[in-house]
Formats: C-alpha cells, sequence, structure tokens
C-alpha cells in the first residue's frame, strides 16, 4: 500500500485540491464502470500557482525527515500528465536545494533528430516515476519498461492521491488495487500525499455542511469498492 507519512500534510493537500475544483463531488462515471461521488482531476491543477503549490506537496512529502519515500536520482514523467508534474517537481525541488535531472517519454517515438522515445536527462541510477493517480498500473508498467530498456532501476512511484479502490479486471472487481498491484507484483515502493482515508477525514471534520454532507456516500463508496 502507499502511504501518507504526514497526516498534516495530507490534510493540508486535500483541502487545497476541494477548493482549487480539482477535486469534485457529484455523481462521476468511472473508467470501470462504478459511478463515484468523487472526482480527482490532476488536469485542472491548470495555472502556474496551483501548479507551483502541487509541486510543494510532492517535494514536501518526498523530502520530509523519515518519509517513507525511495531515494532516488532522476524523475520519470509518463506522457501525458507526468511530463507537467515532473517538471514542476523538478522546478521545486531545485529551488529547496536538490537540482535533479528529470526526463519523459513519448506517445510515438520519433524518427528524426535525436529521435527515440525518452525526451529530457540521461535515464540512469535510481528513477523516481511521477504521475497523479495509478488507475490501473498501465502507466507504471510501460514506465518501467522504459526505465529498465535504458538500463536504470525504477526506484518507486509518487502520486498525488491514492484512491484505495479494488482495481477492475475484464469487468470484474480484483482483490486489490492498482497501487498493491505496483507495490507486490512490480515490487515499487508507492508514496502518496494523500489517500481516500484523509479525504473522508476531511469531509467529516469540515465545519461547512455542504461539504461535510458528501462524506456519506463517499464512505458507502469505499465500503463497497474500497481495499
Amino acid at each position: 500500500m502507499s502511504h501518507t507519512a504526514d497526516p498534516l500534510l495530507a490534510q493540508e493537500f486535500v483541502q487545497f485540491a476541494v477548493e482549487s475544483g480539482v477535486l469534485r463531488f457529484g455523481e462521476f462515471r468511472t473508467k470501470a464502470g462504478r459511478l463515484s461521488p468523487y472526482f480527482f482531476n490532476a488536469g485542472l491543477f491548470c495555472d502556474g500557482a496551483r501548479l507551483g503549490r502541487l509541486a510543494e506537496f510532492y517535494a514536501r512529502r518526498l523530502l520530509a525527515a523519515g518519509a517513507d519515500a525511495p531515494a532516488f536520482d532522476l524523475l520519470f514523467g509518463p506522457a501525458y500528465k507526468g511530463i507537467t508534474l515532473v517538471s514542476a517537481l523538478a522546478v521545486e525541488l531545485a529551488r529547496r536545494g536538490r537540482n535533479i535531472g528529470f526526463a519523459y517519454n513519448r506517445k510515438e517515438a520519433k524518427d528524426h533528430g535525436e529521435g527515440g522515445s525518452l525526451v529530457g536527462a540521461p535515464v540512469a541510477g535510481r528513477v523516481l516515476i511521477v504521475d497523479d493517480v495509478i488507475s490501473a498500473g498501465t502507466s507504471v508498467r510501460e514506465s518501467l519498461a522504459l526505465i529498465t530498456a535504458a538500463g536504470a532501476r525504477a526506484a518507486g512511484v509518487a502520486i498525488a492521491l491514492d484512491r484505495q479502490e479494488r482495481a477492475s479486471e475484464d469487468g470484474r472487481d480484483a482483490p486489490w488495487s492498482a497501487v498493491q498491484f505496483v507495490t507486490r507484483e512490480l515490487g515499487l515502493q508507492v508514496a502518496a500525499i494523500a489517500t481516500l482515508d484523509d479525504l473522508l477525514q476531511y469531509l467529516r471534520a469540515s465545519g461547512d455542511a455542504a461539504v461535510a454532507a458528501h462524506a456519506a456516500p463517499v464512505q458507502a463508496y469505499r465500503d463497497r469498492y474500497g481495499v
């Protein structure tokens, strides 16, 4: 499983995501066909201020003293959302005194110029994959293959939110989540800024009745599909 090493950081992040409109409530159809009472869309961190703040949360999660985050030498962002995330995180880490390279992949390999499917710093050493969520593990598996082919080693995965939700395979609910699959089957440590449990805690503690009202449907969804 992923872990939120700092509960206060997790609550601060959830509040930021809700106030930014990135975490929304209502009825949303997921890729697995489930009707979810909440939706997390990291693509809505779409201006400089919000993206910069998001990068701060990733950096704080990864650099906190005693944090159970993997050690890494390079950042890797899977196309497409990961490209923005890894770029912003590299800038924030440099601002905090740790200047580290980053790379990302193209969806289609380039057959001219420098060619290939990888862009950025040479992929070497211990590589941290940076993404928003892990839905099915497909993006992580693809990133792992690219990193391994380059002669480097995947050190782990950093995500914004662990949905703690059972994966769907062939239309059936699996007994494990996508994050658990990445941890157990791929052997990669996953560090999340926040989890669905952190979201529930935020909703229950909210002094805003309209916000707190979402706790019951989110808990019901967690009870039905959670791990």
